[in-house]
């Protein structure tokens, strides 16, 4: 599926600080996150992440700091900021009216019963 590139922008913010609320990770870490809760329908580029990355260390919402992989190669690690989970708390107030909105509007309709009833269910 080709999600459009405005909603894959506009949920990038929150998707990000919700990954970095598990536990501090770094950038190939949280590409890979995205791909698996996505079931791998949301491909990000480096072009998209780490701009997103530089501009939440910006804001105070991140902490970055360089470190040293298992391998030994140097890596930037991530990690939410106090600032960050306050924004993040935001943002799921603001996504959870959104997805309350439209699953009114899509969610368990008239027509989920005579669609199940098709499917031999």
């Amino acid at each position: 599926m080709n999600i459009d590139k405005d909603l894959v922008a506009a949920m990038a913010t929150p998707l990000v600080l919700a990954i970095l609320a598990e536990g501090q990770s770094y950038g190939y870490a949280i590409h890979k996150r995205v791909r698996e809760l996505s079931g791998g329908e949301l491909e990000w580029s480096d072009g998209m992440l780490y701009p997103l990355l530089h501009r939440l260390n910006r804001l105070d919402y991140v902490r970055a700091d360089w470190g040293t992989s298992p391998e030994g190669r140097r890596r930037r690690y991530y990690e939410i900021t106090d600032a960050g989970r306050a924004e993040l708390a935001q943002q799921r107030r603001q996504w959870a009216t959104a997805t309350r909105t439209l699953g009114g509007l899509w969610g368990a309709s008239a027509s989920a019963p005579a669609f199940a009833s098709t499917l031999g269910t």
